[in-house]
């Protein structure tokens, strides 16, 4: 029997139950992007298409050296109550997307998968209370990935500008690996702002001594939050590069781990 989805074994989308039934996975990877504007030049699509890519690359990798691994279909939807001045932020509030994370939990269980990772691709996700709330509620191991802090420590060897939304770094990857979607002006360059911030009006909040919500409509001149006219696709390639190395190892090392009276220690 020829199946193409053969070829991807670990990426359940491609698979049919065909072959999904005779397959054993230890691991499950669950991606989480959103639906936002992206300065003036990147999709709105951008985290979807950033979990979907860094899912996929990773879980090959992982595959290929040995872990029982599956990537599921990334949920496109994420917390956007800061971005309501924008059009299309489409916004799923916390609360919502803890009962979808725990209801897919509960279905990962029911089948015997309790290594879980949460791949999460948007910085308004804040899961790490979802992993507190469900601890001791549910005999899976959940473990948090935002990708975009895995090559912190190299980050200024690859990037002059820092990135905190369609800055260097993302517009970087999108010209690595989407290059049509790239808006560009008539003269070739990048159709975005510079991607300059608004400081508050209070020194503790510039100091990040305080912590608010940034409503994005005043943060921001379109959505924009970093510098992107330095970007290169070769930086993209670099930076996925870091990450398919370090994430997939891990994969790797907790597809093989026992699930002992002292995991994960």
């Amino acid at each position: 029997m020829n199946h193409p989805g053969l070829l991807r074994p670990w990426k359940l989308s491609d698979l049919t139950y065909g072959l999904v039934k005779d397959f054993h996975y230890e691991v499950a990877v669950l991606p989480l992007g959103a639906t936002e504007p992206h300065n003036l030049h990147l999709p709105y699509s951008m985290d979807t298409r950033e979990a979907d890519l860094v899912g996929e690359r990773i879980c090959e990798a992982a595959w290929n050296q040995g872990a029982k691994v599956i990537l599921l279909p990334t949920l496109p939807y994420g917390t956007q109550t800061n971005q309501r001045g924008f059009p299309f932020a489409l916004n799923l509030n916390p609360t919502t997307i803890f009962r979808v994370l725990e209801d897919l939990v509960e279905s990962l269980v029911s089948q015997g998968i309790l290594k879980i990772v949460l791949l999460n691709s948007h910085g308004g996700n804040d899961l790490k209370p979802f992993l507190r709330e469900m601890y001791g509620k549910t005999p899976a191991h959940l473990f948090l990935c935002n990708w975009y802090t895995v090559f912190r420590d190299v980050y200024h060897q690859i990037f002059k500008h820092p990135d905190d939304h369609a800055g260097e770094m993302e517009t970087s990857l999108a010209l690595a690996y989407w290059p049509e979607l790239v808006l560009r002006r008539d003269d070739g360059q990048l159709a975005a702002d510079d991607g300059r911030t608004r400081p508050s009006r209070f020194e503790a909040v510039n100091r990040g001594w305080i912590t608010i919500t940034r409503p994005w409509h005043l943060l921001t001149t379109n959505a924009g939050a970093g510098y992107p006219h330095e970007a290169t696709a070769d930086k993209g390639r670099r930076v996925m590069e870091i990450l398919v190395e370090r994430l997939a190892a891990f994969l790797v090392e907790l597809s093989q781990s026992l699930l002992d009276d002292s995991f994960p220690f």
